[in-house]
């Protein structure tokens, strides 16, 4: 599929074929694809926990919704969790703050205050929209989605993963099934020429 042909192709599925496990070697493939994504300094503070049994998922799923939600399923809960492969994506600040700590980059107090885009969360994301572009080129359907902030610490918890790791989103990932399109959708697109400024903003770029 040519590139441009993926990126319009490109959609967040929200169901899945629960019957149809994505292939390892297509889970590879987006893995090695995230690691090419750009990270500050090549810190590389991004980790990625890969869900494809059953019993995985299922630990995440209790952990990131909570036992009540999981009764209350509603409908996006329920088409999302249907998902053969959940690849969860955490940010790693520490690695950026000692890395520009090095001697190439002097920033030796390691303070925050240098930081005011927090580019450990920036490239993570970065990451995950790689994987997602691999899925569709492979012929699946991907969706990136969050966990709430108050269920963090308890979702890290279950994936037995450093408390200090940041969960900037995770990546569905399965060979779609029959969904409802998002409402937001009627929203439209934002035409280039409103969100495109040529110079100086308030000036559209015209192409």
């Amino acid at each position: 599929m040519e590139f441009r042909d993926v990126v319009r192709a490109r959609r967040m599925v929200r169901a899945y074929d629960p019957d149809r496990p994505v292939p390892r070697e297509v889970v590879d493939r987006a893995l090695r694809h995230a690691i090419r994504a750009p990270s500050a300094g090549f810190s590389q503070g991004w980790d990625f926990v890969v869900l494809t049994r059953e019993e995985e998922r299922g630990r995440f799923w209790s952990a990131s919704t909570g036992e009540v939600a999981r009764e209350r399923m509603d409908s996006w809960l329920r088409g999302v969790s249907s998902a053969p492969c959940l690849v969860v994506c955490l940010s790693d600040k520490q690695a950026y703050l000692d890395r520009y700590a090095e001697p190439d980059k002097g920033l030796t107090d390691r303070s925050e205050e240098h930081w005011p885009v927090p580019y450990w969360d920036v490239d993570t994301g970065m990451a995950a929209l790689l994987m997602l572009l691999t899925a569709v080129d492979e012929g699946l359907g991907g969706l990136f989605f969050g966990v709430p902030g108050d269920r963090q610490e308890a979702t890290l918890d279950a994936l037995e993963a450093p408390p200090d790791r940041r969960i900037v989103g995770v990546v569905a990932m399965g060979y779609a099934a029959p969904d409802r399109p998002s409402p937001s959708l009627r929203r439209g697109r934002r035409p280039v020429g409103e969100v495109a400024h040529e110079g100086r903003f308030g000036t559209p770029w015209t192409g």
